[in-house]
């Protein structure tokens, strides 16, 4: 079964709703390592030893995020900074992270249909995750498509039950080696994103 490590960075996270329920719904499957970035560096101070070998012993890399300003909290920025080294994670013999594969797990104030070029936002998810893409690609990884839950601030105790079980079947797909699986099952949420 293959490893997945979700680099978990929420500065806030007495405050949500969500993404407190979305770690819970995962943090004690057996193939998963909850990195919570914010817990282990209150300081920024990032141990980038102990973060490469996190890196090396999964397959797959979920950075998991409340959609901060059409990005990542700033502990994700710092993180990509120190830990994806040149020659390392990067470069012409930086091969380190090859083969493995990297997707975004976010949550997002706004509703799914803010996230279109006819939106409030004008850009699709998909657009806008275009850095981490191009990241992971620079890297030598692949990148699935994301995880997303949309309208955070106002959704049902019903429906965050619904994403976190959700949350937890994509998981378990990549996991038991079936990320075309996972892609597919992700295209529909895409393609509504882009119509």
């Amino acid at each position: 079964m293959a490893r997945i490590l979700i680099q978990f960075a929420h500065p806030a996270l007495e405050k949500s709703r969500v993404n407190r329920r979305l770690i819970a719904a995962v943090e004690s499957l057996d193939f998963v390592t909850v990195n919570d970035l914010y817990e282990q560096y209150p300081d920024f101070d990032i141990d980038v030893q102990r973060e490469q070998e996190l890196l090396l012993a999964h397959e797959y890399v979920v950075l998991h995020h409340p959609f901060y300003w059409y990005s990542s909290p700033a502990m994700i920025k710092q993180w990509e900074d120190l830990v994806l080294e040149h020659g390392w994670a990067y470069g012409r013999t930086g091969n380190a992270l090859a083969g493995k594969h990297m997707l975004n797990a976010i949550t997002t104030g706004g509703r799914q249909e803010a996230y279109q070029e006819t939106g409030s936002n004008r850009y699709t998810i998909q657009q806008l995750l275009a850095p981490f893409e191009q990241t992971a690609r620079l890297c030598k990884m692949q990148y699935l498509p994301p995880f997303v839950v949309h309208g955070s601030l106002r959704i049902t105790d019903e429906e965050i039950d619904a994403a976190a079980i959700r949350y937890r079947d994509l998981l378990t797909l990549l996991a038991t080696g079936q990320a075309t699986e996972y892609a597919s099952l992700q295209a529909p949420f895409l393609r509504s994103c882009l119509s």
